[in-house]
């Protein structure tokens, strides 16, 4: 038995997807740029994507842009914004539990002279308000906020944040690292004061090397990327078109029965901290009040007295795979920021792993985990005393 709760980095795709994605390989395999019958075939695959996406999040089909994932999406939303909003001002303002792919740009950003504001977080990993607001000054441009963090599950509420921040200095862009809460929010940026909003495929069941970006009309962002001016300049280069419509499928799938899905990720991730819950020395991480404070399939979970490597591979000789973390950083030695962040205590850092569900996850794999689980975590413990 194969048991997969590792869907924060990354998902099976559906098989719809891949029927899509095979036809533009070996049918639709045209230039979209050419004018010919097989351009124009790739082309309405890239299309009905773009329709599929504006769509979802009730925006226009000329604010979507494709991408190459949701590390390209943040580089082109961070960079691209700053740059095209330099005369304005030169500060940024994010907080400390941003994915790599955030985090990263902005220290690049900072090395060219930006400055940027970190702003901490509460032990739900939920963002100190005041804090937040305080940082906010005249020359303020930018605010990066992450809609669900991608290694405890939590949540914010952009809504409220976004507005708070807009009433404070009404010129600030917005932008939202949505790639763990696409698919399992329904997420309308223009609702949610959104200016900026980053996507990626192969973490809603679609392709890898997918990704979308939204920018809102009349937001000011320059292009990272040169070249044909495929997509409005914006970002250069032939589409990728059997990502682009594996992803719009993708979407299109994934927003089917949306919150009988939900409820099931729920079901599953109650099932499985009231289990977890019940072995020695363990502690569940931000979840917070109440279940639905946290995302519906990440959850966060320190096993006192274990280092997380040694228990991730002792699940998965048993067949279970779940990661230590960011799987975008896992091959590095560091300990996570985000942990960190939160205030976990140091002998945790090192002992926590994360269990991702989907929407392919069963109820009884997680039984089957939680079995495991009872039988490991005791051996281990035993074998660490001595």
């Amino acid at each position: 038995m194969e048991i997969y709760l590792d869907n924060a980095a990354t998902t099976r795709a559906f098989d719809s997807v891949n029927k899509l994605m095979l036809q533009a390989l070996e049918l639709d395999y045209g230039n979209p740029s050419s004018l010919h019958r097989k351009g124009l075939a790739a082309e309405k695959l890239i299309k009905e994507a773009k329709e599929i996406l504006a769509k979802s999040l009730k925006v226009d089909t000329k604010e979507i842009y494709f991408t190459s994932g949701g590390t390209e999406s943040n580089n082109l939303a961070l960079i691209g914004a700053a740059y095209g909003n330099k005369r304005a001002g030169n500060h940024i303002i994010t907080t400390r539990i941003e994915h790599p792919s955030v985090h990263n740009p902005l220290i690049f950003l900072e090395e060219q002279g930006f400055r940027v504001t970190y702003v901490p977080v509460d032990g739900n990993g939920k963002i100190i308000e005041d804090d937040l607001l305080a940082a906010i000054d005249k020359d303020t441009i930018l605010v990066s906020l992450m809609y669900v963090n991608n290694e405890v599950g939590a949540v914010q509420n952009i809504r409220n944040l976004s507005g708070k921040i807009k009433g404070k200095k009404s010129d600030i862009i917005i932008h939202v690292d949505a790639i763990q809460a696409f698919g399992k929010y329904t997420i309308y940026p223009k609702r949610e004061g959104i200016d900026l909003l980053s996507a990626s495929g192969h973490k809603i069941h679609g392709p890898k090397g997918s990704g979308v970006l939204f920018i809102r009309d009349k937001v000011k962002v320059n292009p990272i990327v040169f070249g044909g001016g495929q997509q409005k300049g914006m970002r250069s280069g032939t589409e990728n078109v059997p990502a682009i419509a594996g992803l719009g499928q993708a979407v299109k799938e994934i927003y089917l029965g949306h919150q009988e899905r939900i409820d099931k990720l729920y079901t599953l991730k109650k099932v499985f901290i009231d289990g977890v819950k019940q072995l020695e020395g363990v502690t569940v991480n931000c979840v917070g009040d109440e279940l639905k404070d946290s995302a519906p399939h990440i959850t966060s979970v320190s096993f006192e007295g274990i280092r997380s490597e040694v228990l991730l591979h002792a699940l998965e000789d048993k067949g279970i795979y779940v990661s230590s973390g960011s799987a975008c950083a896992s091959n590095h030695p560091q300990l996570s920021g985000t942990l960190k962040a939160i205030g976990l205590p140091k002998n945790l850092l090192d002992s926590t792993l994360r269990f991702s569900f989907s929407v392919f996850t069963k109820e009884e794999e997680i039984e089957y985990t939680l079995s495991v689980l009872r039988e490991l975590v005791p051996l281990l413990k035993r074998y660490n005393r001595h």
